[in-house]
């Protein structure tokens, strides 16, 4: 039903050049016509004409070839060229002998002292291991007998007591530093100077 519309409906605004019998006075369509349903037209092909071919100079080619091929040869025979890595350069500031600290000489008694002062800091660090020790032994015991103590009471208690506690993760801690921290000290945030040295490739003329 609806084909049979439709075809109704294009048999109507067909034009009338279109019609059987007055062949005669066709007229050709173009795509200024604003027919809705004129789906017989054909829309004109657009193309944009032939661009000439820029004539080029086979000899003015052929050097260019020439000279890219003569410039890539001297480029193969040109030793290449090492970076430097300046992490493993000394400065020449540092090579001076004059700069150069003497080494300190102990008198046998400074010798002394700091080797008497070495064996009571390793003692010292020897009984603070063992008390350290000592403390957590103890309270790994109390806390197992409390468990046990626990479960004969409520095992519902004493799962409980098991479970493992979220809040003790993640565990920070700041331990000590070399040197003090400067008090109402503002770090810099994305400033720096960029001192990387570029190197290019020199070519070497012949």
């Amino acid at each position: 039903m609806a084909a049979a519309a439709l075809a109704s409906v294009a048999r109507a605004l067909r034009p009338w050049g279109c019609l059987p019998g007055n062949w005669q006075f066709q007229i050709r369509g173009t795509h200024q016509r604003a027919a809705l349903l004129s789906f017989w037209e054909l829309v004109p092909m657009r193309a944009e004409p032939l661009r000439k071919k820029k004539k080029v100079d086979p000899k003015r080619d052929q050097a260019a070839k020439d000279r890219l091929k003569k410039r890539i040869r001297r480029l193969e025979k040109a030793s290449q060229e090492l970076i430097p890595i300046e992490d493993f350069i000394t400065p020449v500031k540092f090579l001076d002998k004059a700069r150069q600290r003497p080494p300190v000489e102990l008198s046998f008694e400074e010798m002394e002292k700091r080797a008497l002062l070495l064996k009571k800091w390793s003692l010292y660090k020897q009984q603070e291991h063992k008390r350290e020790k000592d403390a957590i032994q103890s309270l790994l015991e109390a806390q197992q007998d409390a468990l046990q103590e626990l479960r004969l009471i409520s095992l519902e208690l004493h799962e409980a007591a098991i479970k493992r506690d979220p809040s003790l993760l993640p565990f920070e801690r700041e331990g000590p530093h070399y040197t003090p921290p400067v008090p109402n000290y503002k770090p810099l945030e994305g400033k720096y100077n960029d001192i990387t040295k570029v190197y290019t490739q020199v070519e070497s003329k012949r």
